[in-house]
């Protein structure tokens, strides 16, 4: 039995080891977060036995929380009524149809028998994920940037509602009633902030934004927590009320929009996420994906075939070759929602042990891969523009 102290200290020295691994070894640098994973295996109870990833469940809870309210906050909107929103929509459109196909086909074969929870993972993006890669990059500020935002955030809300509809015991119905409750209690925290920022009352109250007040801070995770514990209260996974908090927050932020990111990201990346990513490594069933390597293989192709490709057709009118290579593999790359839907889809008896672990694999294995290619691709690109002479 080990110490809860002794599971949060090994948890952080891993978060905090991660990104040094990720700088001094030889080779194309893999995000910290693989690291994260890889950490969490070797210390968790299938590895070395340091740590137990029940001691850290809460604080892991938050950080997935925390992960998706920065994700719902980086969205804009306005995207979403813009070409790569709508772009974005009907990709994850046509790579649902895919899956529903392809799954249907596996199913066919008694390769798997979870239908609809397979069919939902493979139609998800890990947006959270990304950001922090493609703003290292400088991806996220050139032309390809909105498509990533808008299709990365597609890619993970659409699959929320997906799973309150259809991995749950209680039936879609319920589940349509569960969202329409989610929804009315995001529609009533709106109006109470409309009232707030009319009313200018937070202004009148001079609340402490530095030094020991953080007050926007607190009241963030006020929010953040309201709508996790709605979520949760109504049968849905905490992701979308993690999610829909993000959102709420860009819109009615009262300080300035770039210095909350900053606070947001400080408390975010530099403490939870990262307890998060290595308790999911701590989670998974290595001891299975042993015995069946094929089946990970199976789902790592599946993610780029179903959820990737579709790019290259979708976006040709808007992207070059390059950039639609690049759409592939980043709109393929998937990990924390992998986690959520598995959990929830064992939880339910929808989803078989073997093929979560399987999934949660190929999603780390994805988030490996896929960023690295596509930012090796943009980097080529670039250096191929600037070996051109001009002529003059």
């Amino acid at each position: 039995m080990t110490n809860p102290l002794e599971s949060l200290f090994f948890v952080i020295l891993v978060a905090a080891m991660a990104p040094i691994f990720s700088r001094i070894l030889p080779g194309p640098k893999a995000p910290p977060v693989v690291f994260m994973l890889i950490g969490g295996v070797l210390i968790g109870q299938e590895g070395l036995g340091f740590a137990a990833p029940e001691d850290v469940d809460l604080l892991a809870l938050i950080g997935l929380s925390f992960l998706f309210l920065l994700a719902g906050y980086e969205l804009d909107l306005t995207l979403m009524r813009q070409p790569p929103g709508r772009i974005g929509l009907g990709s994850w459109f046509v790579s649902a149809g895919i899956s529903v196909l392809v799954t249907a086909l596996l199913y066919e074969a008694g390769i798997v028998n979870d239908f609809l929870a397979i069919a939902i993972a493979l139609t998800t993006t890990a947006l959270g994920t990304l950001l922090p890669i493609m703003r290292e990059a400088g991806m996220l500020d050139q032309p390809i940037g909105p498509f990533i935002f808008a299709a990365g955030a597609i890619g993970e809300f659409l699959p929320i509602v997906a799973m309150a509809l259809f991995l749950t015991t209680s039936g879609p119905v319920v589940g349509v009633l569960a969202l329409v409750g989610m929804a009315l209690a995001t529609f009533i925290t709106i109006k109470i902030l409309e009232y707030i920022r009319r009313r200018e009352i937070h202004a009148r109250l001079a609340l402490p934004e530095e030094s020991t007040g953080q007050s926007t801070l607190r009241w963030t995770l006020v929010l953040l927590s309201a709508l996790v514990l709605v979520a949760s209260d109504f049968g849905l996974d905490v992701v979308l009320g993690a999610f829909l908090a993000g959102v709420v927050l860009r819109r009615f932020a009262p300080i300035n929009a770039h210095e909350l990111e900053r606070k947001l990201e400080a408390v975010g990346y530099g403490v939870f996420i990262p307890i998060f990513f290595v308790t999911s490594g701590m989670k998974l069933d290595v001891d299975s994906i042993v015995q069946n390597p094929l089946r990970l293989l199976l789902f790592f192709v599946l993610l780029l075939a179903v959820r990737g490709l579709p790019a290259l057709f979708m976006y040709r009118k808007q992207l070059n070759g390059v950039e639609r290579w690049q759409m592939v593999f980043l709109t393929a790359t998937a990990l924390p929602l992998l986690v959520a839907l598995t959990e929830v889809g064992l939880q339910s008896g929808l989803m078989l042990p073997a093929n979560a672990a399987a999934l949660v694999g190929a999603g780390a294995l994805s988030v490996l891969v896929f960023p690295l290619v596509a930012v090796t691709l943009g980097n080529k690109a670039t250096k191929s523009e600037q070996a051109v002479p001009v002529e003059g």
